[in-house]
């Protein structure tokens, strides 16, 4: 069969929602309150699909989202749209089999339009109910790809208004917990901006290739910090910073830092960023300017920007008290800054567990 023209995902939902889905929904539960969007896990809702994108978990899809009240009526919509959507949509498959399973309309297939409550669908991808507040530790122990896939995507229907309000609650982190988040960022850099090229001096080519390999991957986070953007996961992470302002002056020194053969070129490009990046943070106006230029580290030919200082004069820019409590003990950050981990980070269930690190 031939391979219909490529479609961005989400371009794909909306179409799919307005004139297959909609249609379903008006006539068998008209009037029913409930919000439609492709939001959640999956390439197309950062933006990120492509052709290649097609070969597997992927096709028409979206969210039907209702209210608590409604919850009972989640089976019958399911029930409707297995029996009135179209085989095929777009040229892509609406109904795709489990397991071994031939595709068609059986009870042995799925659709991708999927009907939840709202409720439910949030503690499935962080935890936590929609509609309660959310605590500093909170904030911490959500990775920015969760918050991302629930900010980012498309709405194709709000009936109900939660989602639309959830989506401007999650669009970034209160200003504390933001300031300490970023003192994060610089305290990774200026516990290992100086190993780096001590590494190389003894000769380990290697070791210091990682170091800075490390430091260039923090100086990209702190970039998403600095420009209030959600940073993906390691797949898209290099292509969404290419989309930050800052990355037509950074993203070449950067690539310079991992392309170096030595060490001394590597720490020149590092250094040319980590001024950048204190140009940067000088003009967000978040505390009394840092020094911009790299300077030794206590007189080796070691250039640093001592990030450690930069750590600490946005901590102490901080006045919430329950942010202030945490940043007085060690600044660890959040679960991205000190967890690379994909098992830890895509399980919202250990959240309860995680906030121990940050009560304890």
């Amino acid at each position: 069969m031939e391979q219909p023209a490529f479609v961005p995902g989400l371009e794909l939902s909306r179409r799919f929602y307005r004139a297959a889905v909609r249609p379903i929904l008006d006539a068998r539960f008209p009037g029913l309150p409930y919000a439609a969007a492709r939001i959640g896990h999956g390439s197309e809702v950062l933006g990120f699909d492509t052709e290649m994108s097609t070969d597997h978990d992927w096709g028409p899809a979206l969210a039907i989202l209702l209210r608590d009240e409604d919850e009972a009526l989640a089976p019958q919509i399911d029930a409707a749209l297995r029996a009135g959507l179209p085989a095929t949509f777009g040229g892509y498959p609406v109904l795709v089999p489990r397991g071994a399973d031939a595709p068609g309309h059986d009870a042995g297939a799925d659709h991708r339009a999927t009907p939840a409550t709202l409720r439910s669908f949030v503690r499935a991808l962080i935890a936590h109910d929609y509609d309660a507040p959310l605590d500093a530790v909170d904030w911490l122990t959500i990775p920015s790809q969760a918050l991302l896939e629930l900010t980012a995507g498309a709405v194709h229907h709000d009936g109900v208004g939660a989602l639309t309000a959830l989506r401007a609650k999650l669009a970034w982190y209160p200003r504390d917990v933001w300031l300490y988040l970023l003192a994060a960022g610089w305290q990774r850099i200026g516990q290992e901006e100086h190993l780096m090229p001590r590494a190389g001096f003894v000769g380990d080519e290697l070791g210091s290739a990682l170091i800075g390999a490390r430091l260039a991957r923090d100086v990209m986070a702190l970039c998403f910090l600095m420009e209030r953007r959600y940073a993906p996961y390691p797949k898209w992470f290099g292509t969404a910073f290419g989309r930050l302002r800052c990355a037509g002056e950074l993203g070449p020194l950067l690539w310079e830092s991992q392309r170096s053969a030595g060490w001394r070129e590597r720490a020149a490009a590092l250094a040319s960023a980590y001024e950048r990046l204190a140009q940067m943070h000088n003009a967000l106006g978040l505390t009394q300017p840092v020094p911009e230029q790299a300077t030794s580290f206590f007189g080796r030919p070691f250039p640093v920007i001592f990030g450690g200082e930069v750590a600490r004069v946005l901590v102490e820019q901080i006045a919430d008290p329950e942010v202030s409590r945490i940043a007085a003990r060690r600044v660890i950050g959040s679960i991205d800054q000190w967890s690379d981990s994909t098992d830890l980070r895509a399980d919202p269930g250990r959240r309860a567990v995680l906030r121990g690190l940050y009560e304890g």
